[in-house]
C-alpha cells in the first residue's frame, strides 16, 4: 500500500497529464507497493477534485468485462469508475482528436437507471426492475497512464478506468422489448468492419455486469441513482482511432447506429 501522501501525488500527476498532454508512465511500474486499493482511492480523489471544480457525476463504467477486453489489458476482473458530465458527447458529432491521447473505439449498451439501486446483495432481477430504458452507446477509451507492456488492472483503475469519452445514442430500448444477451454489434472505421461480437460476452449478459457494480460500489456506500447511465463493458476488442476517422458502431434489435468522427 501507498500512504496517502504519495496517493495524493499520483492524483496531481493525473491533472497535470491535461496541462502537459504527456501520459505518465505505468504507475505500477513507478510504485512498487501500489495496490488495486491505492489505485481506486486515486481514481476516487480524482473524481471529488472534479466534482469541487463543478463537474457532476452522470453515471458509472464497468470495463474489463469481456475476456477479449481482460486480455488486452492483462486483467482477469472487471473495473470501474464514475463517469462525470463532461465526458458525454452528442451522438455523430466530430470530436477534436487531439482531445484525446491514444484513444480507441469500444462498442456498448448503456442502461439508464430509473430507480435507485445500491448493494450488496443486488441480483440481476433487481436491475431490471430498477432500469427505465437501454441505449446503444461508444465509449472512447483513452490513457492518461500510457499504455506500455506490463500494463495491468492498477494503471487502468487509477486512471478513471481509461475511460475518455461516452457517445450514447438516441434509441432507447426496454428490456422487456429485447433479449439483451443477443444484441449483436459491429464496429465500422472508415467503412470498412473492424471488429463484430455478441453482448453475451459481458460476463454472460450486460445485466449481470450492471448487478456486479452495483455490489461492488455498494461495498464503498455508493448507489446508482435515477438518470445514472451505466456502461456495460465492451463485447469486442477495441480498436484504436487515428484523426480523419469515422466510426460507426451498428446494433441490432432495433437500435440502429451510433457515430462519432474524429477531425
Amino acid at each position: 500500500m501507498l500512504d496517502a501522501v504519495t496517493r495524493t501525488k499520483i492524483v496531481g500527476d493525473l491533472e497535470e497529464v491535461y496541462r502537459s498532454r504527456k501520459a505518465l508512465p505505468l504507475l505500477t511500474k513507478t510504485y512498487a507497493g501500489i495496490e488495486v486499493e491505492d489505485s481506486y482511492r486515486i481514481q476516487e480523489e480524482f473524481v471529488t477534485r472534479k466534482v469541487a471544480a463543478g463537474a457532476k457525476v452522470k453515471g458509472y463504467k464497468v470495463g474489463l468485462t469481456s475476456k477479449a477486453m481482460q486480455q488486452m489489458s492483462g486483467s482477469t476482473e472487471p473495473d470501474f469508475s464514475a463517469m462525470t458530465d463532461e465526458l458525454f458527447f452528442p451522438e455523430d458529432t466530430p470530436i477534436p482528436h487531439a482531445h484525446f491521447f491514444d484513444p480507441m473505439i469500444e462498442i456498448e449498451i448503456a442502461f439508464v437507471m430509473k430507480h435507485a439501486l445500491k448493494g450488496p446483495g443486488i441480483l440481476p432481477v433487481d436491475v431490471i426492475r430498477a432500469t427505465d430504458f437501454v441505449l446503444p452507446a461508444i465509449e472512447i477509451v483513452d490513457f492518461r497512464v500510457a499504455r506500455a507492456p506490463g500494463m495491468n488492472l492498477i494503471d487502468t483503475v487509477a486512471d478513471l478506468a481509461a475511460c475518455g469519452a461516452v457517445v450514447l445514442g438516441g434509441n432507447p430500448r426496454r428490456l422487456d422489448q429485447i433479449d439483451v444477451r443477443a444484441v449483436k454489434g459491429s464496429i465500422i472505421r472508415n467503412d470498412v468492419v473492424e471488429q463484430e461480437g455478441v453482448a453475451s460476452a459481458v460476463l454472460g449478459n450486460p445485466v449481470t455486469s450492471v448487478a456486479w457494480l452495483a455490489n461492488k460500489l455498494g461495498e464503498f456506500g455508493v448507489s446508482f441513482e435515477p438518470g445514472h447511465v451505466i456502461l456495460t463493458g465492451s463485447f469486442v476488442r477495441a480498436i484504436p482511432v487515428k484523426q480523419g476517422d469515422q466510426i460507426v458502431c451498428r446494433f441490432d434489435q432495433g437500435f440502429g447506429d451510433v457515430s462519432v468522427s474524429f477531425d
